[in-house]
């Protein structure tokens, strides 16, 4: 198992992972090479397990990619896998967020299908090779990124970045808490023109820049804990839109910028 990194930042590795974390990422990886055989061609872990400063690891991001198609038999294997591991391992066994794709639409730019739910594709492919390209990526299987996928432009990961913020003006109400910190995350990427953002890191970066929205963030940090006080929740609910408007325009801002300094 490898790391990859670039950064002044050391990503964190699977040996510092808490040991809930080493267990079920190991079962996957047992798992998988019990029922993909040698269409395993890689297993990649990103996301906020492989920030220092997260202190929250709500999910498991993964990327598997295969040599070939799965069977119907296979996806239900897989299917099956993933019951055991929620069963095996609860709370964090059930928040295993990946995509099953294929080696041959790993090396394209193009977002990738979901080789195991119908009619889904990664529709933020350019942000997660950014984030493994980068380092951010732990390697349980296969070679290093840098061998397989694609460096996204700046183009892609634009694309990347609104679908993220479609997402989020979507989900405003149902999860305020993480709408706030994927602002935060959309508007330091934008003017710092790096998506390597990390939601912690970000929120920090928002309060700190944007002081009159400081509680914002701080507030959506606890309540992703789940150690929010039923006033920063409230807080939440009533101020999330008009952030929602506020970060919109930010962003709007750093694209015009950005776009300004790209054609000078």
């Amino acid at each position: 198992m490898r790391r990859m990194g670039n950064r002044s930042e050391r990503p964190r590795t699977l040996d510092e992972q808490p040991a809930e974390v080493r267990k079920l990422c190991s079962a996957l990886l047992d798992g998988l090479r019990s029922v993909c055989g040698g269409d395993l061609f890689a297993l990649y872990l990103y996301g906020a397990m492989t920030f220092r400063e997260s202190e929250v690891v709500q999910d498991i991001d993964f990327h598997v990619i295969l040599r070939g198609p799965p069977s119907p038999g296979g996806v239900s294997e897989i299917r099956r896998l993933h019951e055991a591991l929620a069963a095996e391992y609860p709370g964090l066994g059930e928040e295993l967020d990946g995509y099953y794709i294929l080696l041959e639409d790993a090396r394209r730019p193009e977002p990738p299908k979901h080789q195991v739910i119908p009619d889904l594709r990664d529709a933020s492919w350019a942000l997660h090779r950014a984030h493994m390209l980068a380092g951010y990526c732990i390697v349980m299987h296969g070679p290093e990124p840098r061998e397989v996928l694609p460096a996204p432009t700046w183009r892609e990961l634009d694309q990347g970045l609104q679908r993220e913020r479609d997402y989020v003006e979507r989900h405003l109400e149902r999860y305020p808490d993480y709408c706030v910190l994927n602002l935060c995350r959309i508007m330091k990427s934008y003017a710092e023109r790096d998506v390597v953002v990390s939601k912690r890191s970000a929120a920090h970066w928002a309060r700190e820049r944007y002081p009159a929205w400081a509680a914002l963030p701080r507030a959506a940090l606890r309540s992703y804990a789940k150690k929010a006080s039923a006033e920063q929740r409230r807080l939440l609910r009533s101020r999330i839109a008009d952030f929602h408007h506020f970060a919109c325009e930010k962003i709007t801002e750093s694209r015009r910028r950005r776009d300004g300094e790209s054609s000078s």
